[in-house]
């Protein structure tokens, strides 16, 4: 199996909470480290001794117990946000790596909960601890805590929120850039509008191309 090819297989093996408790920034760039021989493959605590066992079988490594300093096996949990105390700061939407949280500025924010994977990175940002964890799984734990078919949609989601982070970066970077322009030959500047506009005509075009038909 081609380097390609097992990175493939160990990212599929993963559970894709991208929680980065391996230590890497999500589950793929984990998948290829231990592909390229970088790092163990006992790294995983939401995949727990199964996630290990998958591993091992694809990589021909013996199986090992799950490292401590990477944190313990258990069940999967499930962010809650306090309503009451909610400030709508935004920033555990800019933190939650598949999108699972809704809100706006200044207003409350809520999980989703079929979507949350319990990656537990939006309690660290959150400014006035209003988050808390609740069991998911009825104390399973590892993938009897998970699905394939959960693995499957969170990946896609979390591919999804780097594409939609990358696109809003680069929309900010226009209007910088608006901002900052030479007057043009009749004396103006380049004005934020027209980059609104455009930024707007192209995400009408992106739905057009998706919608059937």
């Amino acid at each position: 199996m081609d380097r390609a090819t097992l990175a493939d297989a160990l990212d599929a093996a993963l559970p894709q909470t991208q929680c980065t408790r391996c230590g890497y920034p999500d589950c793929r760039r984990y998948a290829e480290a231990i592909a390229d021989g970088e790092v163990a493959i006992n790294q995983c605590p939401p995949g727990g001794a199964e996630g290990i066992a998958r591993l091992a079988h694809l990589t021909g490594l013996p199986a090992l117990p799950l490292n401590p300093l990477n944190g313990s096996e258990g069940p999967r949990r499930l962010a809650v946000i306090d309503e009451a105390w909610c400030i709508g700061c935004t920033l555990c939407l800019k933190a939650c790596p598949v999108d699972s949280i809704v809100g706006g500025p200044k207003s409350m924010h809520t999980v989703i909960d079929p979507l949350c994977t319990g990656c537990e990175l939006c309690i660290p940002v959150c400014p006035v601890d209003c988050i808390s964890l609740v069991d998911a799984s009825e104390g399973r734990t590892g993938w009897d805590a998970w699905s394939p078919a959960q693995a499957d949609e969170a990946r896609e989601r979390f591919a999804f929120h780097r594409e939609r982070l990358a696109r809003d970066e680069q929309e900010r970077l226009a209007r910088m850039a608006a901002r900052s322009a030479p007057p043009t030959a009749a004396g103006t500047v380049v004005s934020e509008v027209s980059v609104k506009s455009s930024v707007i005509e192209a995400a009408l075009a992106r739905a057009r191309q998706r919608k059937p038909g």
